[in-house]
């Protein structure tokens, strides 16, 4: 869109189009304050590029795609003749120029047009207004301004618009950072109160399904072994306690021993339950052994805000050490003694931003600090090689990489080394063995990644460059080289190809042709390299699961080509062949086609008549949504649904392409349309109906249910956003909110003119107008630093303000007590699980339906 100096945008003409009669009159854009000179919004074409290949981990998690402007468009009716259109490449708006015409909602109304947030569809507006119920809470409108642009003293991106613009707010008020205001927890406490009354009468149900979920759950169990040095290592599980207990026993001298002796004396290490007594909330974060196995290190979190305190406990005394660190960022890495730790700290918008060396005995404030990232545009982790010989520092950014390399052999006062200085748009990582670093990267164009090698002396001496690298495996573009394990004797490479989670096994001599590709029976399936500890192993571990088949640990010797089974999580209750899986591809609006792996009962599919089903998606940051084991999910089988997984662009389950070319940035709203796509191919094909689809997503996930809705209400009965990054303008303007400057390069910078509408086209609070809305529940945590309390909050009041479905609910569950992740306690986590699923299986019809037989 285009505006002149000091316009009001609040309403912008169609242009003329092959579709009159079902796209006709106003369009609604989101109304804001324009300053400055009239700009021109540059097309978003779809990329339909087949490749194969990735997933990326990352944070948090609408319009159509053929648009030359990036208005917000939702008008039901038309959306098959859209996406008719975007495959002949008809444009639907044109772009605006500066002798546009811009007309208020009041003057638009007084000409015969669309009242401010209507829903115009072929059979006109919406003119109602509804919240459900009476007595729903939707919190005051008081007025604000959120600028978008230039602000003195603040980051606002590379090129700000200057002057800035400005947007209403009128829910900004619900944002404390400190959690501490009693008028926004009180207004939380209402919402809780109001979900708490309008699904009381669920309370059997839950109950029900709590005890399916416990019926499934092996209470007392004990998890698979690793090897580490001359211990086993292994968590367990107690009936009745909420959590893990860490435990190792002797491993013999003999190094083919691959599990621990029957007889051999267990010791445990660290008790989880112990740590989290009295506390409502309990996160423990890389248990971690120093060299000599004596001293053990873990991160602690009680609040779920992700900052954690390091503890030290000496194993022989069974005692903690009086070193403590505090406002660590996750886990910490020993050096190469038994004295010295590293870990990482954050800046006041929690990016990991500092490396420090401790050491034991010290007190923290004599820390050295190793590195600091300034660029906010970048992240720090670090961890060590699989040989153990180095520590390794990234600094990276979603888009380039700087790794930095610490002899631990040469001493706790060892310098960095850079590798490869960071070049926009080179992403590298590595692992070492022998006399190489191999690397994996996309270098040269190479979007899926290939496998490199650059002798440790060169890096040493500052000369591990890129210049430096050669080639192990030729560059193959259907397989997406995710990471490598380097072992002694083989290499281990875990990546994608054709849609799925695959390993491929090098040998040591790194000669290409050697290169084999571990097959597995099942069709769909979720497969990754395990826990490797020791790199002069002879066999891999490999950790393997499907929609039917629970978590398998199993060991895969390439010497003799042997795979053996050594451990599989135990499902009370669980028989596979009551289930059966398939793949099926749905066409989406350019015409490229997105998969979905689907579960079910037998014989469900070939039954008459549409099913209930759940359709669960994500598709972000190049995060894969494979089709692994979930126990949770039973509940909703034994009753007759279908599960499908969307594998949408934006996530990396096709390859690095299917995220970095077709769902971030400017192609965002493929994911959007995918998702619809999907829907409409479950309907068409006659396995459900819009009356019995629901919808799930979480964290970015979150925002995929919120776009969708807005775009396509009429398709779903009822949705679940947990955690939903759904305030995506505000919360992407502001460097001061967690995770939003790393993520400028994910989903662009609404500073800029260049990402301000089209961001703008699919933010799902935005987006929000009379609609209308099906049954929608919300899942939040207070003290979530990834999506902000306040996103759903504001979200459920603004649905509320302007649904145009008397039937349905908006429900928002906040919890009080914990972050993005939930409920830590395993029993308290089933119980919020059967909280949703009840609520689902109501507005599904399937509330009195039997579960499990």
């Amino acid at each position: 869109a285009t505006t002149g100096a000091g316009a009001t945008a609040q309403e912008c003409e169609v242009s003329p189009n092959p579709f009159p009669s079902a796209m006709a009159g106003i369009v609604r854009l989101a109304g804001f304050e324009a300053h400055g000179p009239p700009r021109a919004v540059a097309p978003a074409p779809v990329v339909a590029r087949r490749a194969l290949p990735r997933g990326s981990s990352c944070g948090r998690s609408s319009g159509w795609q053929s648009m030359s402007g990036s208005v917000a468009l939702s008008c039901v009716a038309a959306l098959p003749l859209v996406r008719r259109a975007q495959r002949h490449g008809t444009p639907l708006i044109r772009r605006f120029s500066a002798a546009a015409s811009f007309r208020p909602a009041a003057a638009a109304a007084a000409a015969g047009g669309t009242p401010s947030g209507a829903y115009r569809g072929v059979a006109g507006s919406v003119a109602c207004r509804a919240v459900g119920s009476s007595d729903a809470p939707i919190a005051a409108q008081r007025p604000h301004r959120v600028t978008f642009g230039a602000v003195e003293g603040e980051n606002r991106g590379e090129l700000p618009m200057d002057p800035p613009l400005q947007r209403d707010d009128p829910w900004f008020w619900l944002r404390d950072d400190d959690r501490e205001s009693e008028e926004v927890l009180s207004h939380l406490r209402a919402e809780n109160a109001y979900t708490e009354r309008e699904t009381a009468h669920l309370s059997a149900l839950r109950e029900e399904l709590y005890n399916e979920h416990i019926s499934h759950l092996k209470e007392t169990d004990v998890g698979p072994a690793y090897r580490h040095g001359p211990w086993f290592y292994y968590t367990r599980t107690v009936k009745g306690l909420s959590y893990k207990i860490h435990c190792r026993k002797p491993g013999a001298a003999d190094a083919e021993l691959r599990q621990p002796a029957d007889d051999a004396v267990e010791q445990v290490i660290l008790d989880e339950n112990e740590v989290a007594e009295g506390k409502s909330q309990c996160i423990v974060d890389g248990v971690m052994l120093c060299p000599g196995h004596d001293i053990l290190a873990y991160s602690v979190d009680f609040s779920g805000d992700e900052t954690y305190t390091v503890v030290f406990k000496d194993l022989a005394a069974g005692t903690q050490l009086s070193d403590r660190l505090e406002g660590v960022c996750g886990s910490v890495e020993w050096g190469g003694d038994s004295k010295t730790v590293y870990y990482r700290t954050e800046d006041d918008a929690k990016r990991p931003w500092k490396l420090w060396r401790h050491t034991l005995g010290e007190s923290q404030d004599k820390d050295v600090c190793l590195f600091t990232e300034m660029d906010e545009l970048f992240n720090l982790n670090h961890g060590k090689t699989t040989s153990g010989r180095f520590l390794i520092a990234d600094a990276s950014s979603t888009e380039t990489s700087e790794l930095h390399a610490i002899d631990l052999e040469a001493g706790p006062e060892a310098q960095m080394v850079v590798v490869q200085p960071r070049e926009f748009g080179l992403r590298y990582d590595l692992d070492h063995v022998g006399e190489n670093f191999l690397v994996w990267t996309n270098k040269d164009e190479a979007v899926e990644n290939k496998l490199m090698r650059v002798p440790v002396s060169s890096v040493l001496a500052g000369q591990g460059g890129q210049s430096s690298w050669t080639e192990v495996l030729p560059y193959d573009p259907t397989m997406h080289i995710e990471g490598v394990i380097a072992m002694a004797d083989f290499v281990g490479i875990e990546g994608r190809q054709a849609g799925l989670t695959q390993i491929w096994v090098l040998d040591g001599s790194l000669d290409a042709s050697s290169l084999l590709r571990l097959s597995f029976e099942e069709e769909l399936y979720e497969v990754e390299i395990g826990t490797s500890r020791e790199p002069g192993a002879k066999q891999l571990r490999i950790e393997y699961c499907s929609l039917t088949t629970p978590r398998t640990a199993m060991e895969y010797e390439p010497a003799s080509g042997k795979m053996e089974r050594v451990w599989r999580q135990e499902v009370p209750g669980l028989d596979p062949s009551k289930y059966e899986c398939r793949r099926i591809f749905a066409e989406a609006a350019d015409g490229e086609s997105i998969p979905m792996s689907v579960v079910c009962l037998k014989g469900v599919l070939d039954a008459e008549g549409p099913r209930p089903c759940m359709l669960y998606g994500y598709g972000s940051y190049g995060i894969c949504i494979d089709p692994g084991f979930d126990p949770h999910i039973l509940p909703y089988l034994d009753r007759g649904m279908v599960y499908v997984l969307a594998n949408i662009r934006g996530g990396g389950e096709m390859g690095r392409h299917w995220y970095e070319e077709q769902g971030k940035y400017l192609t965002k709203r493929n994911t959007f349309l995918d998702f619809v796509a999907c829907a409409e191919h479950l309907i068409e094909e006659g396995i459900t109906a819009p009356d019995r689809l629901a919808i799930e997503g979480r964290s970015a996930g979150g925002l995929l249910v919120g776009a969708v809705l807005n775009m396509r209400p009429d398709l779903f009965r009822v949705a679940v956003a947990g955690v939903p990054f759904v305030d995506v303008m505000n919360s992407m303007c502001d460097p001061s909110i967690p995770l939003t400057t790393g993520e400028w390069e994910e989903w662009g910078n609404p500073n800029e003119w260049k990402y301000f509408d089209y961001m703008l086209s699919y933010s799902p609070y935005d987006n929000v107008r009379e609609l209308p809305y099906p049954d929608i529940l919300i899942t939040a945590g207070l003290f979530d630093p990834r999506v902000a309390y306040w996103e759903p909050a504001k979200w459920a009041s603004k649905l509320r303000t302007n649904s145009a479905n008397p039937r349905a609910k908006v429900l928002l569950k906040m919890d009080l007590e914990v972050g993005h992740f939930s409920a830590s306690d395993r029993y308290r986590y089933k119980k919020e699980k059967a909280f949703e699923q009840a609520v689902v299986l109501e507005k599904l019809g399937l509330a009195g339906a039997p579960g499990k037989a």
